[in-house]
């Protein structure tokens, strides 16, 4: 197994509250993480996702990039944050030789594109070389390289840092096909101290002084290429900085470029939780209500709109989901039915079909909340005894392709004091269930 860097324990930040990403891709790739007009880049870039790390820190069995994050495996999350980045052709993912079948059993379960598994070796230089020679490898015509297909730039990134955002990215592969290496710093929060060998302080660093190094990191291919061509075994054995071998065997000084807090990787098991807090965050905050057109329906969605943007959450409205509306299926992750006075879940059954369609749960869950809107009139027993029931097992079936469905029931009232607390508790059990998306809730009928 690889080793890992210990200066990638120095999450330069406060582990019981990690950054949050400013931008999460919350919505398929090339829907709304459209690549910017000022971001065009002419050379081919490809990357090398390192992960073949035991991750004994986690004190879990096993590996933390394979650890489950919202019923996915952690690293999938790292190479969709590179799959959705249009200028990046190629990715190669380095997993140990025992982990290879479930690498491959990943990708294809999660129709990751771009991307190649190769094995890795005992130590993390080991690793990434291997990834860089296999780019070297990957195209070739009638036993010729061809030129124009291999990657100008490899970026080197941890599989287990999940949150690296297309601006930094960006920055990385130009300075490194300007500079020839290039690498993501960040400010040191601790004081830095040598001990003697009787476990004394004997000096400190002047933090200013010092940065810690993080990923992404970026060299031209030749530069990386060239490094483990000519560095010695013990630097494959005990070595774990690219940096370094960069500008001892090529004499390449890379630029360093401050990077974001969102930089930090998944190191303890708590960093899980974290990582999981901060999908979730992201996901919650939109969602779209359908009304079906009723008048009844509308009013109680202005309402909605109203009480749960104070929430934080942004509500768009729309009749149904066809024609121009058929849009939301592929950007939003939370829809809310409206029925009124009736019963019937047919509307959820169509929605479900529209999301299974358009294969929207792959990557993500997805969480669909009926909110049953009874008339003035109470509804007969054996009509409410078969509501819950109803729900439940369209519940059941619709999590095996990871949708959540759940239901609200609100009765309306002529007082408006009363309807109005009714409504802000539609909004915030609405809220929670986006937000915490549940599993032991699914399928519940809840009263507000």
């Amino acid at each position: 197994m690889e080793k890992t860097s210990p200066n990638e324990d120095a999450d330069n930040r406060d582990p019981a509250r990690p950054a949050r990403p400013r931008t999460f891709p919350t919505r398929e790739a090339g829907v709304r993480d459209r690549q910017p007009m000022d971001r065009s880049v002419d050379f081919p870039v490809s990357v090398v996702l390192p992960a073949g790390g035991t991750g004994e820190r986690t004190g879990l069995q096993t590996p933390k990039q394979f650890c489950s994050v919202l019923g996915r495996p952690l690293i999938s999350f790292t190479i969709q944050a590179f799959e959705r980045v249009s200028w990046i052709q190629s990715i190669v993912v380095v997993v140990a030789k025992e982990y290879m079948d479930l690498m491959t059993d990943i990708i294809q379960r999660f129709q990751h594109k771009k991307v190649q598994v190769v094995p890795g070796g005992k130590t993390r230089h080991r690793s990434i070389c291997n990834g860089v020679l296999a780019l070297g490898e990957a195209t070739r015509e009638e036993g010729q390289m061809l030129a124009a297909d291999r990657a100008k730039v490899v970026i080197i990134h941890d599989a287990v840092r999940p949150f690296v955002e297309e601006d930094f990215l960006y920055k990385i592969a130009m300075s490194a096909k300007e500079q020839g290496a290039a690498g993501a710093v960040r400010p040191l929060v601790s004081t830095v101290i040598s001990t003697t060998s009787e476990g004394y302080l004997d000096h400190s660093l002047e933090r200013a002084k010092y940065r810690a190094s993080e990923m992404p990191q970026g060299f031209t291919y030749d530069v990386i290429h060239q490094a483990y061509q000519r560095c010695t075994e013990s630097d494959f054995e005990f070595g774990t900085e690219c940096l370094h071998l960069a500008l001892q065997y090529c004499g390449t000084n890379a630029k360093l470029i401050e990077g974001p807090p969102t930089l930090w990787k998944v190191t303890y098991k708590r960093d899980l939780a974290a990582a999981e807090s901060i999908i979730k965050e992201t996901l919650s905050q939109s969602a779209c209500i359908i009304t079906g057109g009723s008048a009844q329906a509308v009013t109680l969605a202005d309402a909605l709109q109203k009480a749960v943007g104070a929430l934080d959450t942004e509500l768009d409205i729309t009749p149904d989901l066809m024609g121009d509306n058929s849009k939301y299926l592929l950007e939003e992750w939370n829809f809310i039915q409206i029925s009124v006075s009736h019963s019937c879940l047919s509307e959820v059954e169509a929605i479900l079909m529209d999301l299974e369609a358009v294969n929207r749960a792959l990557l993500h869950p997805v969480v669909v909340i009926w909110v049953h809107l009874n008339g003035l009139d109470e509804l007969s027993v054996s009509r409410k005894m078969a509501v819950p029931a109803a729900i439940r097992d369209l519940a059941s079936a619709a999590k095996l392709r990871n949708i959540l469905v759940y239901g609200i029931q609100l009765h309306q009232s002529a007082d408006t004091e009363r309807w109005e607390r009714s409504v802000l508790r539609v909004a915030e059990i609405t809220s929670t269930l986006i937000r915490d998306r549940s599993p032991a809730l699914v399928g519940q009928l809840l009263q507000a």
